[in-house]
């Protein structure tokens, strides 16, 4: 069943997303990028606030020049915060697979979930590279926010092939980028792990704006149906 990551940016934000029935709550600073770093301090509040009900992940913030060196720290730096999964943008850069090769040994200690961009022509066949380093996921978001939401950048069938793929390899997959509650039905019988929001939790849809209980309360409900139907589904086969 597809259930659904919420990105917050403090703990208060957390315990709302929490009641709100999110089944991942995420990490991650609006204000500085698609995959904008919080500090280690904050991220940590995030994880104690949480308290265990749900699983934690944590962006590193973006590196698109993805010089080996200094994404392996940042994966170290917000590992060390207690979070269950760190997410890592993949940029499309020459040292790209260095940084993939740095980040391997990394992957025996820390569940690393990659980050493609669906409107930067992303190459989907780097799942199997990165089942082979040890990653734990992958998912497919969008870099520029103003620019559309994820369907406008990737059609269906070929959304479809991304997360039947990263199922055969065993790797947990999402797919997110500017999402709304029209999209759930659309998204959610594709069947990836989840779907991933912000600002269609926000108020005005606006990703850096306060969190609106009732745009959450929507985008749950929509989750729920959908699961609703899966098991409907399921029942009559």
């Amino acid at each position: 069943m597809t259930g659904w990551l919420a990105s917050v940016t403090d703990a208060g934000e957390a315990r709302q997303v929490l009641a709100a029935g999110a089944d991942i709550v995420d990490a991650k600073n609006p204000h500085t990028g698609a995959l904008g770093a919080l500090p280690p301090d904050t991220v940590r509040a995030i994880v104690n606030a949480v308290g265990g009900h749900a699983p934690v992940s944590a962006t590193v913030g973006d590196f698109p020049t993805m010089e080996p060196h200094a994404v392996a720290h940042a994966v170290d730096t917000m590992a060390a915060t207690g979070v269950d999964f760190v997410k890592i943008g993949l940029f499309q850069a020459p040292a790209l697979h260095d940084c993939l090769d740095a980040l391997a040994p990394l992957c025996t200690h820390h569940r690393l979930v990659a980050v493609l961009f669906a409107d930067r022509n992303p190459d989907i066949g780097l799942a199997d590279r990165l089942a082979e380093c040890g990653f734990a996921g992958i998912m497919l978001d969008t870099l520029d926010k103003s620019a559309g939401g994820l369907l406008r950048h990737q059609p269906v069938a070929r959304l479809t092939r991304f997360v039947d793929h990263a199922r055969h390899l065993g790797l947990v997959s999402g797919l997110a980028g500017s999402l709304r509650v029209t999209d759930i039905p659309i998204l959610a019988p594709l069947g990836a792990d989840y779907l991933g929001f912000r600002g269609a939790l926000c108020r005005s849809h606006a990703r850096t704006r306060a969190l609106d209980a009732r745009a959450m309360l929507a985008v749950s409900d929509a989750i729920v149906k959908m699961r609703g139907v899966s098991e409907q589904t399921l029942a009559c086969a």
